[in-house]
């Protein structure tokens, strides 16, 4: 079996690197913004759909050529992407226009001519050379690098994504031991064993820290020094909190992959919950998806599963013992009562049930 596996990195520019991270930044952006608009014109004039490269460009804007080939080809594929999911699922929303300020700057390459390697303390990228690197693990023999996507965070931080591909002889885990995990707000989840971890709400915890930073941001002047340091400071609180976050999942996700042979949990949309409970901080915070993520590639990497039970399964209004359906079950009732005798509380009792509905899925496969 091939499988893909990223390993990401901390590295350090020197300054004249980082002014060509800033181009490529640029480039990328500039010419993914360039095929948009003309695509969008050729359809409001035509009615069809026009194929642009990045190689158009070239030749009217010399500073193109100063920068990697691959990561501005990566844009179209970008772009192309974006298209065919907005046809596929119009709720996604159309292409947008990239904002130099808002947009996340990353562009990704890939290895061609092995123009990437690791060597000793380095990195080496495409137009860039040898880049500093803090390599906090070694890449296992037989691991075919790919492409390398690098990235810089508000807080100035840059990273390198590098993904590799290898084969693995994965044996399939006999299901045992099955797990149902219930999404909680207050909690990361609840399951089915009654088991509700402490979740220490990162975010929650640094708003008022986080709210003073931002009123004394509000009563500087805008794009003075004082200014920028200010919105730095804040940028490397947010940096703090989601390393923070990404660690606990990361723990969490472990110790039910080391314990269950098959985990099952609710196929939520978390953006769409965020707006129609208008509970956004709660949601974020709680990172939900990061760790159905996290679940998901640990639990496949030792030959076991992770089961998505159907969205609109009625996890929370069917009894677990005698499976009678409740009609009506408002959010504020935490103890799910059942006319057979059941009292249970209402979040493990919809565990239970995304425990079982998997394990019917299992046995139809």
């Amino acid at each position: 079996m091939v499988l893909n596996k990223a390993y990401k990195f901390r590295i350090y520019p020197n300054e004249e690197q980082r002014v060509l991270f800033a181009k490529t930044f640029g480039c990328v952006r500039f010419v993914y913004n360039k095929m948009l608009g003309e695509k969008i014109a050729y359809y409001n004039a035509c009615g069809g759909s026009l194929k642009v490269t990045p190689a158009k460009y070239k030749g009217e804007h010399g500073f193109l050529k100063e920068v990697d080939s691959l990561a501005l080809a990566n844009a179209q594929l970008n772009l192309e992407a974006a298209y065919r999911n907005f046809f596929r699922d119009k709720s996604i929303g159309f292409p947008k226009f990239k904002s130099k300020h808002k947009d996340k700057k990353s562009y990704t390459t890939y290895l061609v001519n092995g123009n990437m390697r690791f060597e000793g303390k380095c990195f080496v990228l495409p137009k860039l050379g040898r880049v500093r690197v803090k390599r906090h693990r070694e890449i296992p023999d037989g691991y075919k690098l790919k492409s390398a996507t690098i990235s810089q965070s508000p807080s100035g931080k840059y990273h390198v994504s590098v993904l590799y591909e290898y084969e693995a002889e994965i044996e399939p885990v006999v299901a045992r031991s099955v797990i149902g995990l219930d999404f909680s707000m207050a909690e990361l989840y609840i399951s089915s064993d009654g088991n509700k971890p402490e979740y220490p709400g990162y975010y929650r915890q640094a708003q008022k820290k986080l709210a003073r930073m931002q009123r004394a941001l509000s009563k500087m002047v805008k794009h003075s020094n004082n200014y920028y340091k200010q919105k730095h400071k804040i940028a490397r609180l947010h940096d703090h909190v989601a390393s923070q976050r990404k660690d606990f999942l990361h723990k969490q996700s472990w110790q039910i992959t080391n314990a269950n042979d098959c985990v099952a949990i609710e196929d939520l949309g978390m953006k769409a919950m965020a707006r129609a409970l208008n509970f956004g901080k709660s949601v974020s915070d709680n990172g939900w998806g990061m760790f159905s993520s996290f679940l998901g590639y640990k639990l496949r990497e030792h030959g076991k599963q992770l089961i998505k039970v159907d969205k609109w399964f009625p996890s929370s209004k069917t009894c677990s013992r005698c499976g009678a359906v409740k009609r009506e079950l408002a959010l504020s009732d935490r103890v799910y009562i059942c006319c057979c005798g059941n009292i249970i509380d209402r979040d493990v009792n919809a565990a239970i049930n995304i425990r079982d509905e998997a394990m019917r899925i299992m046995a139809l496969a």
